[in-house]
């Protein structure tokens, strides 16, 4: 999923909160009216999507050798391994995973230790990731299938793969995933049939539905469409609206499902990142829920503040003037300098473009998504590093990186931060999510040392 680009925060001072207590930090307090919420109790037991937060995973990275004689660096490096082929902004931080599973890149940091990075092929990766995200309460994954890659029988065995690693991880470690199609750079000739024909392969011959961790919503498994209506995006109205149907009914040989929109966030406007034919207002309409994509947006609390009332709001009152579901989507910060860098566009290559500012960004996010009492959330993603929106381990300390290089790392907005800290932020959220209880303390009082 590509981003669109043109204060301290609130929760409850439980015991779980206190464990995150990790940096210092100034900023806004809670907003006045947080005092005069009341807070309401959810179901203890999520229901599908509803009081579910569920991360986005992409689970694209590779290094040579990892699966059937691969020989490339992918979504790591643009060819050999070196600064100036990098493609990603956020290094993760490998210490949690086996060193077996690992790779060497040749670069070094400022202490002279090797670079390593890991490959989504290995199911001990995965399974690690999926342990992380047990570990901190977070329900599961929407896991990421770019439709523009199953022509090439390599890309489509190895997106198998991937599939099967995260079938293993949610069961052995109880979360639940559902999939994703992504459009983006797809035919636009063939999309919506190269869909078509693998969510039945999916189904029928895979059974990934039959897994016990595979995410079920109204008794159907959950499917989520995402790019359909972005105005660089592959897809006309009519083919996309008939292929949502039959999902929905089971129709035209399509297992039935619940089907999860990724859409502009310009869907009620038509305009900006959405096409503007009027046809696509009904077709994002149809969707059992709704889920318009924001990364990008905004780049500080105040625009987290604006887009509340300027997008979310109306969003989710649009959804439920329709009968549809609404699931928000948040972001830690953004930047992909090396990215454009190696893509050949300079003038994009802004290095930490939207600060994380110490989690307080993102916080902010769900702060005001659950003050709207935000029934469900998706957070944009687990294992971004190219753009880094990476949620999973990342380098705090700028001595940490390769030496010479130009990438963001936890530290440097002015605090101190563990390497999992988002990690945790991400678990605090699902746990409000999943309780329905708004958050009541401030941010300061929550990570005094």
């Amino acid at each position: 999923m590509k981003p669109f680009l043109g204060s301290k925060l609130a929760f409850p001072l439980t015991a779980l909160a206190l464990a995150l207590s990790a940096c210092g930090g100034g900023g806004t307090s809670t907003p006045a009216s947080a005092e005069k919420i009341i807070v309401e109790t959810a179901p203890a037991v999520p229901d599908g999507l509803n009081h579910r937060l569920i991360v986005g995973y992409q689970g694209w990275f590779g290094c040579p050798g990892d699966f059937e004689g691969n020989i490339s660096w992918l979504h790591w490096f643009f060819g050999e391994p070196g600064l100036q082929t990098m493609t990603f902004d956020a290094l993760p931080s490998v210490k949690g995973l086996d060193p077996k599973d690992l790779c060497d890149t040749g670069l070094k940091r400022y202490d002279g230790e090797k670079i390593r990075v890991f490959s989504s092929q290995s199911p001990g990766v995965v399974m690690t990731h999926f342990r992380w995200m047990k570990e901190q309460g977070i329900d599961g994954a929407a896991v990421q299938r770019f439709v523009g890659e199953f022509s090439d029988p390599v890309k489509l065995r190895r997106v198998d793969n991937v599939l099967a690693n995260v079938r293993l991880a949610a069961e052995a470690n109880e979360r639940v995933f559902y999939l994703t199609y992504d459009v983006s750079g797809a035919p636009a000739a063939t999309v919506v049939d190269t869909i078509r024909k693998d969510w039945i392969r999916m189904v029928n011959e895979l059974q990934i539905t039959k897994s016990s961790a595979y995410l079920r919503d109204s008794g159907r498994p959950v499917i989520q469409l995402w790019g359909f209506g972005f105005v660089d995006h592959p897809g006309e109205p009519a083919e996309v609206a008939a292929l949502i149907a039959d999902l929905k009914n089971g129709a035209a040989g399509l297992p039935a499902a619940t089907v999860v929109g990724g859409v502009p966030s310009n869907w009620r406007k038509l305009s900006g990142d959405s096409k503007s034919n009027p046809a696509w207002g009904a077709v994002y309409r149809s969707y059992d829920v709704i889920s318009p994509w924001n990364v990008g947006r905004f780049t500080n609390e105040s625009g987290a503040n604006s887009y509340i009332g300027g997008y979310a709001d109306p969003d989710r009152w649009e959804a439920a003037r329709v009968g549809i579901r609404y699931q928000p989507v948040v972001f830690p910060g953004f930047s992909w300098h090396n990215l454009m860098m190696v893509r050949g566009q300079p003038k994009m290559a802004r290095l930490n473009e939207i600060p994380r500012t110490c989690g307080n960004f993102m916080w902010r996010q769900v702060y005001n998504l659950l003050n709207a009492n935000s029934t469900m959330m998706y957070v944009a993603m687990f294992d971004e590093a190219d753009e880094a929106t990476a949620l999973f381990p990342v380098e705090s300390h700028l001595v940490d990186l390769p030496v010479g290089s130009n990438m963001i790392y936890l530290d440097q907005d002015g605090c101190s931060l563990p390497e999992d800290w988002y990690l945790r932020v991400t678990g605090l959220a699902a746990k409000f999510v999943r309780t329905g209880v708004v958050p009541s303390a401030s941010l300061d009082e929550l990570l005094k040392p």
